[in-house]
């Protein structure tokens, strides 16, 4: 568990960032005390899981046209959020998605209880309001 300067615990968040239009609420973060970790892979991700449970995960949905996925998976973040229901029940998974990947979202939402669906272009207001801390 991280200690915040003023001694209370500090919220740990990952971001899985796989593409470049994954918003940058760095900034944010700082601001309600939250301490972000990213990951340009889900492998690299997973082993952290195994170190340190977060509070919050942070994913763009992107959906597997053409069974890119071997079938099995719907989305790029299916392995993430199956580790994340084993390793980190208690953490609340924030989703971007784009419009174009829009019709899909409710396959994910079928399998997995995601907190919050933030449509692009994502504001940091939606983030704030996703992660539940009033400014």
């Amino acid at each position: 568990m991280n200690i915040h300067e003023n001694g209370n615990s500090m919220k740990t968040l990952f971001s899985l960032i796989e593409s470049p239009s994954h918003p940058d609420f760095r900034d944010l973060y700082q601001r309600l005390g939250i301490e972000e970790e990213y990951f340009d892979t889900a492998r690299n991700l997973h082993r952290a899981l195994q170190k340190q449970p977060p509070d919050f995960f942070v994913g763009e949905f992107i959906y597997g046209y053409g069974n890119n996925y071997a079938g099995a998976n719907v989305s790029n973040l299916d392995v993430t959020l199956r580790s994340l229901q084993c390793m980190a029940p208690q953490a609340k998974i924030i989703v971007f998605v784009h419009p174009r990947e829009e019709p899909y979202i409710g396959k994910l939402l079928e399998l997995f209880p995601v907190h919050a669906v933030l449509h692009y272009p994502v504001s940091e207001q939606d983030m704030q309001a996703a992660l539940q801390i009033p400014e």
